[in-house]
């Protein structure tokens, strides 16, 4: 594996052995790597029964160092090893230069509590499957952290993964499982998915159960259940809500949920593809981008759509006049997350409310539209 699995695969050895070092930055916001690491350190060091006296999950953000580092000095009387999870560690790094923050952090770790393990989350950096492509700020704080935590602390780069490792994964976990895993299913699947580790997995553990007893997954049962039914959907929505056009929008929405194996549950699934997929379009209409040679250079890996949608969302990115409409797009999808899991009575409406909202030419729009016509 690659360089995200393999310092994810070397940290949940340490776990495993039971031999972790005293504190540990996980590094990077590649979220399926993250929640391999916790699953790990929860199923070794966190007994189910005991969970509420020896695991914390805290935030820099809502509470001060100076009290995560009391706590896990404080034996706990009720479980014999304890766990700290301390995310917004963004917050260490910000307003100041927190000397006696740093302080703290460092004579803590000089004699630290043997039965406790600190596990700091920076997931505000992003580290890209090529190190070496790495965003300037991003090196900055990586660079940061490691000078004022990398004494004491292991650090573990959650990377973003690549094609091959995500097919290399795909092939592995089918194997494990007792199924045939064809590789130009395999391809399809990763790049379909844009090497999206969290939503590969996802209709991963779906392609095996619509395998079932067959044990095996071909190029078509990918195209069945994961293009067509999903991506290429997805696609053709998006291309009615930058048309404006509401009817084909609705339309369209009706059935994508009527296909959705959940329903109006699989709701929040929608809401997040289609708030990435007004994202890319943001980078498109920032950097200019106008043909697809240059869109693999402007979306990064793992932020990239499947080769077959490019032409198309570059056509519908450009249709928006500024950045300031997508920005808009994008604070109602926000808007409609939120109604979402505040549990409605009936998410179906939301989502529809949502669309027709997308459709409907916001005030400053008409605006640049009419100054425009003046000019002529």
């Amino acid at each position: 594996m690659g360089a995200g699995f393999a310092a994810a695969d070397r940290f949940i050895a340490e776990i495993r052995e039971k031999t972790p070092r005293a504190g540990y930055v996980l590094l990077g916001d590649e979220i399926f790597l993250y929640e391999r690491c916790r699953a790990a350190v929860l199923e070794t060091l966190v007994p189910k029964d005991l969970r509420d006296f020896c695991l914390s999950d805290l935030d820099l953000a809502e509470t001060s160092i100076f009290e995560v580092l009391d706590r896990a000095r404080t034996p706990s009387l009720m479980a014999p090893f304890q766990v700290f999870f301390v995310r917004g560690l963004k917050a260490l790094y910000t307003r100041g230069a927190k000397k006696e923050e740093f302080a703290a952090i460092e004579q803590y770790f000089r004699s630290p509590n043997p039965q406790c393990l600190m596990l700091f989350v920076a997931d505000h950096i992003r580290i890209p499957s090529d190190p070496r492509r790495m965003d300037m700020e991003d090196k900055n704080r990586y660079e940061r952290i490691r000078e004022t935590l990398g004494d004491w602390c292991g650090m573990v780069e959650l990377a973003r993964v690549d094609e091959t490792d995500a097919l290399r994964w795909i092939v592995q976990e089918s194997e494990k499982q007792g199924v045939k895993f064809d590789p130009d299913a395999a391809r399809e699947l990763a790049d379909a998915l844009g090497s999206d580790m969290m939503l590969i997995a996802s209709e991963w553990n779906k392609l095996l159960l619509y395998a079932g007893e067959k044990k095996h997954v071909t190029l078509g049962d990918v195209e069945t259940m994961v293009l067509a039914a999903k991506q290429r959907s997805l696609y053709e929505l998006t291309d009615a809500i930058s048309a404006k056009d509401t009817a084909r929008s609705l339309k369209l929405l009706q059935g994508l949920l009527n296909a959705s194996d959940g329903g109006e549950d699989s709701a929040i699934g929608h809401l997040y593809m289609l708030a990435r997929t007004f994202r890319q379009m943001a980078v498109i209409l920032e950097k200019n981008v106008r043909d697809s040679r240059a869109i693999w250079q402007a979306l990064w890996q793992g932020f990239r759509m499947p080769p077959f949608a490019a032409e198309d969302l570059i056509k519908q990115a450009r249709r928006y006049k500024s950045s300031r409409e997508i920005t808009r797009a994008l604070r109602l999808i926000a808007r409609a997350d939120l109604e979402l899991r505040s549990q409605p009575p009936d998410k179906r409406l939301v989502l529809e409310r949502l669309v027709f909202d997308l459709t409907k030419e916001s005030k400053a729009g008409r605006e640049e539209q009419e100054a425009q016509y003046a000019l002529y």
